[in-house]
């Protein structure tokens, strides 16, 4: 049965295409190679201008970039786009074929008399797949992440892909998912997730994945409990967790949110994945999670200000928007590993698993 994402009476529907797009004015860009010694791969996420940004990074191997910039603290609210790349520490030089294009674009923070003079605000992650799959020095550069934000459209296409093509989900394929929510109040919510964990998203005992049950109406009728052989025999590809991995996420709402609001949301997103993923967070994860917040819609009584302001007065909103974020991560894990395609020493869960196609 559907879990429902906060008992306040909020309706729990997905956007008409169910990804990070449905929260209007934001594209996403991937970019990857695939063959020749290489597995791996860049996706940007591109906001529409004046997007609030925010983050929060639970896992004990962040590679990040512009981070520190994305603390409530900070001069910069707004962010130009976010890059996440496969390629460890190596692949956040990504990032600087982003702000390149931007800057020829000409969006960016305004820094000098003239209005080519900007700095684009481009937070980046990485996450480590550079052994087990491809050649050790086939990562990506400033190439991928250009060609990334080039590639950017209102169609989110999801799999293996961009930063989740050389991913892995425990001892499954990884890749990129995505899933969103609209709320009763008409406030959209939405996640990307390049899933690339340490932990299993899969339960030993059952092959069920984790995170299937908290699935809208209808969302995950196309899988079932897969079956005792197929569970005995897939046994082995789920013993323990694996080392130097990383699980990338962009949350992005409509909602009009303050930048300490939209880390809020961020923290908040990180549940989502403990529902999907076992174990999480660990020392040799770098598990990062982006907000962003378009500010399209504004909501009531002090929300999309300073939070003890918002806290003072209707703190519903907010924790709502934080709650159907972690939703949208626990499902957009899920959307992943389904739609992820087996490599050589790698299967997708659903050929692990083949019993478990309705």
């Amino acid at each position: 049965m559907p879990v429902p994402i906060i008992e306040i009476g909020d309706i729990a529907v997905h956007g008409p295409k169910n990804d990070l797009s449905d929260v209007e004015n934001i594209r996403v860009g991937h970019h990857q190679r695939i063959g020749d010694g290489w597995l791996s791969g860049t996706t940007v996420v591109l906001p529409p201008p004046g997007t609030v940004g925010g983050v929060d990074v639970r896992g004990g191997g962040p590679s990040t970039r512009e981070t520190d910039a994305l603390a409530p603290t900070t001069l910069v609210s707004t962010v130009n786009a976010v890059c996440l790349s496969g390629g460890s520490s190596f692949g956040l030089a990504a990032a600087d074929g982003v702000m390149q294009l931007l800057e020829e674009r000409r969006s960016g923070l305004r820094v000098g008399p003239d209005e080519s003079h900007v700095v684009p605000i481009v937070p980046a992650a990485c996450l480590f797949d550079i052994i087990g799959g491809g050649a050790y020095t086939h990562r990506p550069d400033a190439s991928f992440g250009r060609a990334a934000l080039e590639a950017a459209t209102t169609h989110v296409t999801q799999g293996t892909v961009g930063a989740g093509t050389g991913a892995r989900a425990g001892g499954l394929k990884g890749g990129i998912g995505s899933a969103s929510v609209v709320l009763e109040n008409g406030v959209t919510v939405a996640a990307l997730v390049a899933l690339n964990s340490g932990g299993n998203v899969v339960d030993p005992r059952t092959g069920e994945l984790y995170g299937r049950r908290y699935g809208l109406d209808g969302e995950f009728d196309h899988v079932v409990t897969p079956s005792p052989r197929d569970v005995a025999s897939s046994r082995h590809w789920l013993s323990g967790p694996r080392a130097r991995n990383t699980v990338l996420v962009v949350v992005a709402t409509d909602a009009s949110l303050s930048k300490s609001e939209s880390c809020r949301v961020a923290m908040a997103a990180h549940d989502g994945l403990a529902r999907a993923i076992s174990p999480v967070h660990c020392l040799t994860d770098g598990d990062v999670v982006f907000s962003l917040a378009t500010g399209a819609v504004t909501l009531p009584d002090g929300a999309g200000h300073d939070v003890i302001s918002a806290a003072s007065s209707r703190p519903e909103h907010l924790d709502v928007i934080m709650a159907a974020g972690a939703h949208a991560v626990t499902r957009a894990v899920v959307h992943a590993a389904l739609v992820a395609t087996s490599t050589e020493n790698t299967p997708a869960y659903l050929d692990a698993y083949p019993s478990a196609r309705a």
